[in-house]
């Protein structure tokens, strides 16, 4: 734990009342977060944890210098990874969720009735133990009783499950230090083996503004173990480029993730969730060109000139090689 010289909590990436965030994955951008105040600094066994009170965000968990959640604007992405695929699926009694430990996939997860068995697979018990304390809005859901927590690697996890669960969800951060193996072709024949059939699995699949040549390769790679893999997205003001995406793969040939198999009415809608609906399920799967063109979908028009983001995408990605 650090401390400045008055004694206050303080931390690297935070300077002159704003945190900084920045890194290899986004190079060129940063986003900046005034902060009120640091709550918590500590070097867990696999990485950095931070959490601050923002002037305008609420508490914020940064994990490694990267922004992990913040209580403004979490409900996008949770309801987004969690609803398209639970919604995919005819009756999805038992679900998994790889990392998450700030409980934000469990709280959304365990909203549908169906839900018999949420399980929780966490590397890093510290992101369980701060997201209790300072980020109670999601971490609630560890109190409902079909939620049982296992702390340890995900990857290992998988390889003691065959058959056994409906839909298994890996929010994840960034595919370097503890999550790395969570973006390898191995980790998904894993996930497939463990799924019954009909099975769905939905994973955090980064953004198609910086890191289209990832996409593309886990795609690839899914669209061979599974008959079907689809790429989505949603809006996040926090997110690298407000942005973050998901990929959806299904053991079942049938499945179509663009239109929900299952549906609440408007009304439940409206109370259960404050960003999903039917209708921002289907519309989170209509892609742009650039990316249709980038992972494949569609083929590039003869004469037709790359996108810039596409050549950009490339470009970092060509750079990236080069520098390993």
């Amino acid at each position: 734990m650090s401390s400045s010289a008055s004694g206050k909590l303080a931390h690297a990436n935070i300077s002159n009342g704003w945190f900084r965030e920045s890194g290899a994955m986004w190079p060129g951008q940063s986003m900046n977060i005034e902060v009120n105040q640091v709550l918590h600094v500590e070097k867990s066994k696999y990485q950095d944890v931070l959490v601050f009170e923002s002037k305008t965000y609420g508490n914020v968990l940064v994990l490694d210098g990267v922004i992990q959640v913040t209580e403004r604007d979490e409900f996008s992405y949770q309801e987004m990874i969690t609803h398209p695929a639970l919604f995919s699926h005819p009756n999805p009694e038992r679900v998994l969720v790889i990392g998450g430990g700030d409980g934000g996939v469990l709280r959304e997860a365990i909203k549908h009735p169906q839900v018999k068995e949420a399980v929780l697979c966490d590397i890093d018990e510290a992101v369980i133990r701060v997201s209790k304390k300072y980020l109670p809005s999601l971490s609630v859901s560890y109190a409902d009783p079909k939620v049982a927590v296992h702390i340890g690697d995900g990857f290992e996890f998988l390889q003691n499950k065959k058959n056994y669960f409906d839909v298994i969800i890996t929010d994840s951060s960034d595919p370097v230090g503890p999550a790395e193996s969570l973006y390898q072709s191995r980790y998904y024949e894993l996930m497939r083996d463990a799924l019954r059939d009909g099975g769905i699995v939905s994973t955090q699949g980064e953004c198609q503004w910086l890191h289209l040549p990832l996409i593309k390769e886990v795609l690839t790679f899914a669209r061979k173990l599974f008959p079907v893999a689809e790429y989505a997205y949603t809006t996040i003001p926090t997110y690298p480029s407000g942005q973050i995406g998901f990929i959806l793969c299904s053991k079942d040939k049938a499945t179509n993730f663009k239109e929900p198999l299952r549906r609440m009415s408007p009304e439940q809608e409206l109370k259960l969730f404050r960003y999903y609906n039917a209708d921002i399920h289907r519309a989170s799967f209509v892609l742009p060109n650039f990316t249709r063109l980038a992972i494949g979908d569609i083929d590039q028009p003869a004469g037709a000139p790359a996108t810039a983001a596409t050549t950009t995408a490339t470009t970092t990605a060509a750079k990236s090689d080069e520098s390993s």
